[in-house]
């Protein structure tokens, strides 16, 4: 049976770990990696798409990453319960004409007991900024330990 810990119910220790696992899986941008964090019938709304299953997440991950390049995201709880969790979020991306944008959303989380989670609801906002206004400097990957988070950056 999969497994993904930290596992339900969620302390806010645990929570906030949940939560930085998931910005770093996310930062990697690998769809097929990502969606194994996922339920096989997991749900998903994100924006005006629907997603019903694991395949159909990853889909849009790839979708979305072939899009937003340079893709750099920071997670920071929100709320917590037994088995769910709120997080807002921010990510910093750019379009194929260079054009950046800051995305910034809230996202509801909600857990089978093994962990993975079973439906993630995602509302989210794009601000065209100017490459100068970028706030998340490091280089593709995971946020560096020392990286501020969305607080400490006023976001």
């Amino acid at each position: 049976m999969e497994s993904r810990p930290p596992l339900p119910p969620f302390s806010r220790a645990t929570a906030v770990q949940k939560v930085r696992l998931a910005e770093d899986g996310w930062n990697t941008r690998d769809a097929a990696k990502v969606a194994m964090a996922y339920t096989p019938d997991t749900k998903w709304r994100n924006r005006t798409e629907f997603a019903d299953n694991r395949a159909e997440a990853q889909a849009f991950l790839d979708r979305k990453w072939r899009k937003e390049l340079d893709y750099r995201l920071i997670k920071e709880l929100w709320l917590h319960g037994e088995d769910r969790i709120a997080v807002r979020y921010a990510y910093e991306w750019h379009d194929d004409a260079g054009n950046w944008f800051r995305s910034y959303g809230n996202e509801n989380w909600e857990f089978e007991a093994n962990g993975l989670m079973r439906r993630r609801f995602a509302c989210i906002n794009d601000m065209p900024i100017k490459e100068a206004e970028r706030k998340f400097h490091w280089p593709l990957g995971r946020r560096p330990d020392d990286h501020p988070g969305l607080s400490e950056l006023g976001l």
